[in-house]
């Protein structure tokens, strides 16, 4: 799980450089490309950090039936 969040940190780094030179460079394609980039770093950290209670919940859930 660190690793996975490590990883999403340095992807929404990485992907809000190329957002950022997109955009003063006046270059749609690669600015959209940053923006997405940046929303799937932010989904991804999020799935990360919240697996475990995800799994928590999926195992209560599973032990009750």
């Amino acid at each position: 799980m660190t690793i996975g969040l490590v990883l999403a940190v340095l992807a929404l780094i990485i992907s809000a450089i190329v957002w950022a030179v997109g955009a003063n460079s006046s270059n749609p394609h690669l600015a959209g490309r940053g923006k997405t980039g940046v929303l799937i770093a932010c989904a991804a950290a999020v799935i990360c950090g919240g697996a475990v209670t995800f799994v928590n919940f999926f195992w209560g859930v599973g032990q009750s039936v």
